[in-house]
């Protein structure tokens, strides 16, 4: 086989249709004989070398498995997964999975690592509804995020502080079968020691510290980063005097909101009403 050559010019998918036949043919293998080996039909290896079906993870580790390839599918996966993010997001979430303190405030939605896959597809389903991506990048967003949860198994764990705003909480997202299961799903993530939720109700007002969501993330080295997001694209803030007012704005943000078993009590008066 001859190394990989990327091409720029060309989309991740049609790049992954590109280096999956490449090696299948390498091998000698008809397609029919390749979806055998992956556990797969023939018509969706037909598809996915076409680019016209979305790459699923379990696909690129199946690739993987099947060409020894060392990864080399499982990389081009995370390609077109990161195509899909606003631009910014894929450096923070690197940020992320490093991180050892995470502080988040967030606006309208759950935050994404406390999201339910369920609750994921329905807010990425809307915008596909409205255009604004197509349902490959849908797709890819909600494996992405699967990824990114990896962080609350590791261990030891990140030590998590979330102040969800009301209107995350308020706020159903397809529909009250999908509501409620993520509303017990925070309720469970709370009885985490290293998980604290909070809530910010409507009645802060102007008392609110943050118009945007932000997250603060304390690194293995302590140092602490910032991020930040317009409706264009995100903005990782490692300057020490912005990211030290932010977390001023936080610790008062914390003393302003509800706290814990308030916020709890909050979060299972809205569970009942969707019943």
């Amino acid at each position: 086989m001859e190394p990989y050559v990327d091409d720029v010019s060309s989309s991740p998918a049609i790049r992954f249709g590109d280096e999956l036949r490449r090696w299948r043919r390498s091998r000698g293998w008809s397609q029919k004989e390749l979806g055998a080996r992956m556990g797969y039909s023939h018509g969706l290896v037909s598809y996915v070398e076409g680019a016209k079906k979305p790459v699923t993870f379990k696909f690129a580790v199946a690739a993987d498995r099947v060409f020894e390839s060392g990864g080399v599918f499982k990389e081009l996966w995370r390609r077109i997964s990161n195509a899909s993010l606003l631009e910014g997001f894929a450096e923070f979430a690197d940020a992320e999975a490093r991180c050892k303190r995470l502080r988040t405030f967030e606006l309208g939605v759950i935050p994404g690592l406390m999201q339910t896959m369920e609750y994921a597809a329905a807010m990425e389903a809307g915008n596909v509804a409205r255009g604004s991506i197509t349902q490959e990048q849908a797709d890819g967003r909600v494996e992405f995020l699967a990824g990114r949860q990896r962080l609350l198994e590791k261990n030891p764990p990140p030590v998590i502080h979330a102040v969800l705003d009301e209107s995350c909480i308020v706020r159903t997202v397809g529909g009250p079968e999908v509501m409620i299961p993520q509303l017990d799903h925070l309720l469970r993530l709370t009885e985490r020691p290293n998980v604290t939720i909070q809530v910010a109700p409507f009645r802060l007002g102007e008392r609110r510290p943050f118009l945007l969501p932000v997250v603060l993330l304390t690194l293995p080295d302590r140092s602490v980063v910032g991020y930040a997001e317009s409706h264009s694209r995100g903005h990782l803030e490692r300057g020490r005097d912005s990211v030290a007012g932010w977390e001023e704005d936080y610790d008062h943000l914390k003393v302003e909101s509800l706290d814990t078993a308030a916020s709890l009590a909050m979060i299972r008066a809205v569970r009942k009403e969707l019943q």
